[in-house]
C-alpha cells in the first residue's frame, strides 16, 4: 500500500522526462535545418522512446499490480484481526450484560414480589373496612326502609279512609242528586203529559199563542198603539185577538188585524215523521200542515180584513220559530199573501215587523208635530230679533260710558296734575305714615 505513490511518481516523471527529449529533439531540428533526413531520425527516436516507455509502463503496472495484491493481504490480515478482537470484546460485553440483566431480573422480582405482599395486606385492609362500611349501611338503610314503610304505611291508611270517605260521601251525594233528578224527571214527565193534554185542546193552544203574542206586543208597543179583543168588521162580531191601531184621516183609526194560530196536531205530526225518517209519512204531514195553514188564513181573512176599517192584509203569528219554519219551506208565504192577503209571522219576524211599525209612528209623530215645530222656531226668530235690538242698544251704552271714562281719566288726570304740580313731594316714610294716620 505505500509503494503505490511512489510508483506513480515514478512513472510521472518518465513521462517528463520523454517529453523533455522530445522537445528537445524537435527545437534541435528546427535549428539545424536538416530537412525530411532529420524528421525520419527524429521519428525513429520517437518510437524508441515510446517502447522504451511502453516497457517501463507494463513493469510499472505489474509493480502496482503486485503491491496491491500485498495491500489487498494486508487488509484482510488487519480486518481479520480487527474481527477477531471485536467479537472477543462483544463477547465479554454480552457476559457483563447477562450478569446485570440477570442481577436487575432478580431486583425486579424481589421488588414485585414485594410489592405484592403490601398490595395484598393493604387490599385485605381495604376488603375488611368495605365490608364494616356495607354492613353498616345495610343495617341503616334497613331501619331507614323500616321507618319509611311504616310511614308510607301510616299515610296510605289515612289517605285511603280520607279517599275512601270522601268517595262515600261523593257518592252518597250522587245518589240523592240522582233521586232528586228523578224526582224531577217524574215532575217534568208530569208537566209534559200536562203539556200534551194542553196541546192537544185547541183552545188552550189558541191561549199559548195568544199570551206570546201579547208578550211581543207589550214590549216593543206603548199601550195606546195597539188593542185587544177588537172587532174590525163593521158586519162582524168575532173579535180579532190583537190589532194594531195605525193613523187614519185624523178621525177613525185603521186596524192591522194579528191572529195567532198553532195547528200543532199536523206539526207534532211532521217532526215525528221526520225523526222516523218515513218519506210517505212526512209527505202526508206536510200536506195536513198546508191544509191546516191555508185554512187558518182563510179564516182570518174572512173574519178580520175590511179595508178601509182595517188594512187590505192581516198578520198571522206562528208561536214557534220551527212552525214558521216549516211553511217557509212549504213555499205558503207567497200564495197566502196572494190568495188570502195574509202575512206570516214568527217570533223574531214578528218582532221586527212591530220594530218597523213603531218607526213608524215615530215619523208620524214628527210630521204632526212639525207645525208646532215651526210656531216655536218662529217665536224664537222673533225674541231674537228683540235680543238682537236690546244688544245693541247695550253696546252703544257700554261705549258711551268708555268714552266718558277716557274722558275722565285723561282729561281730569291731568287737571289734577297741574294744580298738584307746585306741591313738594314728601318721603315716602313720612307718606305712608300721614296718610296711615288720616285713616
Amino acid at each position: 500500500m505505500p509503494q503505490e505513490p511512489f510508483l506513480f511518481i515514478l512513472l510521472l516523471l518518465t513521462l517528463f522526462s520523454f517529453l523533455a527529449a522530445a522537445a528537445a529533439a524537435i527545437l534541435a531540428a528546427k535549428a539545424a535545418g536538416n530537412g525530411r533526413t532529420d524528421m525520419d531520425g527524429l521519428y525513429n527516436a520517437l518510437d524508441r522512446q515510446r517502447t522504451a516507455l511502453s516497457e517501463e509502463a507494463r513493469q510499472t503496472r505489474q509493480e502496482s499490480s503486485r503491491a496491491a495484491m500485498e495491500a489487498v493481504e494486508s487488509l484482510g490480515r488487519t480486518l481479520a484481526a480487527g474481527q477477531q478482537q471485536q467479537s472477543r470484546e462483544l463477547s465479554i460485553r454480552q457476559d457483563s450484560l447477562q450478569k446485570t440483566v440477570a442481577e436487575l431480573t432478580r431486583g425486579i422480582d424481589g421488588r414485585f414480589a414485594q410489592f405484592m405482599a403490601q398490595n395484598e395486606q393493604q387490599l385485605s385492609g381495604i376488603r375488611s373496612t368495605v365490608e364494616n362500611r356495607l354492613s353498616a349501611m345495610q343495617e341503616d338503610n334497613a331501619a331507614k326502609l323500616e321507618q319509611m314503610r311504616k310511614t308510607v304505611d301510616e299515610r296510605l291508611e289515612k289517605t285511603l279512609e280520607t279517599r275512601l270517605g270522601q268517595s262515600f260521601k261523593m257518592v252518597s251525594e250522587r245518589l240523592e242528586q240522582v233521586y232528586k233528578g228523578l224526582g224531577e224527571m217524574q215532575t217534568l214527565a208530569a208537566g209534559v203529559g200536562d203539556l200534551k193534554k194542553v196541546l192537544s185542546n185547541v183552545k188552550t193552544r189558541g191561549l199559548l199563542g195568544e199570551v206570546q203574542l201579547g208578550a211581543i206586543l207589550e214590549d216593543i208597543l206603548a199601550p195606546g198603539q195597539y188593542e185587544t179583543n177588537v172587532a174590525t168588521r163593521r158586519d162582524s162580531r168575532n173579535p180579532v185577538e190583537f190589532a194594531v191601531v195605525l193613523p187614519g184621516d185624523g178621525e177613525t183609526p185603521v186596524y192591522l188585524p194579528i191572529d195567532a194560530k198553532f195547528p200543532a196536531d199536523a206539526y207534532i205530526q211532521l217532526t215525528q215523521a221526520y225523526d222516523l225518517g218515513d218519506r210517505e209519512a212526512i209527505d202526508e204531514a206536510a200536506r195536513l200542515l198546508k191544509t191546516r195553514v191555508k185554512a187558518f188564513a182563510r179564516d182570518i181573512r174572512d173574519k178580520y180584513i175590511d179595508p178601509p176599517h182595517t188594512t187590505d192584509f192581516a198578520v198571522m203569528f206562528l208561536p214557534f220559530e220551527g212552525l214558521y219554519a216549516q211553511v217557509l219551506q212549504l213555499d205558503l208565504v207567497e200564495q197566502l199573501q196572494r190568495d188570502y192577503k195574509v202575512v206570516v209571522a214568527g217570533p223574531t219576524t214578528m218582532a221586527a215587523l212591530l220594530n218597523s211599525l213603531q218607526m213608524g209612528f215615530k215619523t208620524l209623530a214628527i210630521q204632526k208635530r212639525s207645525a208646532e215645530v215651526w210656531q216655536v222656531l218662529g217665536a224664537v226668530k222673533t225674541e231674537f230679533n228683540r235680543f238682537g235690538d236690546v244688544l245693541e242698544t247695550t253696546q252703544q251704552r257700554l261705549e258711551q260710558a268708555g268714552s266718558e271714562l277716557d274722558k275722565l281719566v285723561g282729561v281730569r288726570t291731568r287737571a289734577i296734575r297741574r294744580r298738584l304740580a307746585q306741591v313738594g313731594e314728601l318721603p315716602e316714610t313720612d307718606a305712608a305714615a300721614l296718610l296711615g294716620g288720616d285713616e
